[in-house]
């Protein structure tokens, strides 16, 4: 497995299961469209209006839950689990009336196979995503958290194991001889017992670490801010994280990507800073990704700013790319319903999920960020961490042994003059 350091994320995803309101609206969609197009009579008027009624259904699902956006579990709605119940079980009997609509035509040729198909998964989908959590279970014996999320006008169900070890176990270790795992960012300062946990893998399991093959001694810097800069709960941490992301910004003259942990500090900071710079500050959420990485690498001085997926896959070699800001240590937000169940899992097999599962998982977020940077052994810059806690938290030596060997230095004269001596060696 290359790039293993997914193979969790990936494994979650397929062990899971998730139901959607574009998933119910694209099948009712197909189903109204063909009986238009390919039926006739009383058989086309019960078909399209089996499918209406689902759709019907659908909506009254929607507006069972509470609009705001975001993810959050569906135990967290207690005195309406009755009202879901019935829902649910009216979404369920729509499913087996447009089934029984289109029975036989079933087949005939194709898509009506795949419509039953499809109504049939999604009938599954939706009972497994609701299922009725045993509150007699031990928080150990949990096995899925259920929740839900709102997002734009669509609505997602989704039933997501706490734990994947033991499904890896009996599905893919237990068929094949041998795995290997090779990810740039599978260890957290050189231990890979988090990585070795998470999947399942005995402690004993076979670990190697290469040295890396750039120079970073010699061709990177790695800036963090000095002793008094406040900390990011700090009163005027926002306006000094802005300040020093101008400052950074104009010693690169640009060509700097700015990577945030959250969206509204992704927006909060382009827009304090797009009237202060004399360079092209592109946004993500502005257009396609690719458009906006292909914009970045031929625009010069241009500066990205993103969140997200921008952490990892970014590969802009060259000059195009110099400075690498993050605003903070990416700790996951507690509260989301898989990131508080996984929490709670460890807490109840006796560890600390704090040092054991939110620390590790930020150091190797942090690694894939800063990795952005050094694409190619020519490649020259400075990554940037804005977040003092890395001086004032004891773990905050765990997330400094985690990163490259560059030099370390706390003080922008530094980062001037290894620009300027980047601008000597361009023009001698």
């Amino acid at each position: 497995f290359d790039e293993a350091h997914h193979v969790e994320n990936v494994a979650t995803t397929f062990f899971g299961t998730t139901f959607t309101r574009y998933q119910v609206l694209d099948l009712t969609a197909d189903v109204e469209r063909s009986a238009l197009n390919d039926l006739s009579g009383k058989r086309r008027d019960e078909v399209a209006a089996a499918a209406r009624s689902l759709a019907g259904m659908l909506e009254q699902l929607v507006l069972f839950f509470p609009p705001e956006p975001g993810r959050f579990p569906l135990e967290g709605l207690p005195q309406q689990r009755a009202g879901l119940d019935s829902v649910r079980d009216g979404m369920l009997a729509a499913f087996a009336r447009l089934v029984e609509a289109m029975e036989g035509l079933d087949s005939r040729e194709e898509p009506w196979g795949q419509y039953v198909l499809r109504a049939e998964d999604l009938g599954e989908r939706l009972r497994a995503v609701t299922a009725e959590r045993f509150t007699d279970l031990l928080p150990e014996d949990i096995r899925a958290v259920h929740w839900y999320e709102r997002r734009d006008k669509n609505l997602v169900l989704s039933a997501t194991p706490i734990d994947v070890a033991e499904d890896l176990r009996s599905t893919l270790f237990a068929s094949v001889r041998h795995t290997v795992f090779t990810s740039a960012t599978l260890s957290a300062g050189g231990d890979f017992s988090y990585f070795l946990q998470r999947l399942g893998l005995p402690p004993d399991t076979h670990t190697l670490t290469f040295s890396s093959p750039f120079d970073y001694a010699n061709r990177t810097l790695l800036y963090l801010p000095e002793e008094h800069f406040p900390e990011p709960q700090a009163p005027g941490y926002t306006q000094s994280l802005h300040d020093r992301i101008r400052e950074l910004i104009k010693l690169s003259r640009g060509r700097a990507l700015v990577l945030f942990t959250s969206v509204q500090a992704m927006e909060m900071a382009h827009a304090a800073l797009r009237d202060q710079l004399p360079y092209s500050l592109l946004l993500q959420g502005t257009g396609p990704r690719r458009e906006l990485l292909a914009r970045f690498a031929e625009e010069k001085e241009s500066v990205l700013f993103a969140v997200a997926s921008f952490w990892e896959g970014v590969d802009i070699p060259g000059e195009a790319l110099s400075l690498v800001i993050i605003d903070k240590l990416p700790f996951e937000v507690p509260s989301d319903p898989v990131i508080m169940a996984r929490i709670n899992r460890v807490r109840a097999a006796g560890g600390n999920p704090f040092f054991d599962f939110q620390v590790p998982r930020a150091i190797l977020a942090l690694r894939q960020g800063v990795g952005r940077l050094m694409r190619c052994s020519n490649d020259r810059g400075v990554m940037a961490v804005l977040d003092a806690r890395l001086f004032s938290k004891g773990y905050g030596r765990r997330f400094l042994r985690s990163l490259p060997s560059s030099p370390l230095c706390r003080d922008l004269a530094v980062v001037r003059q290894f620009f300027r001596e980047d601008d000597t060696d361009e023009h001698p």
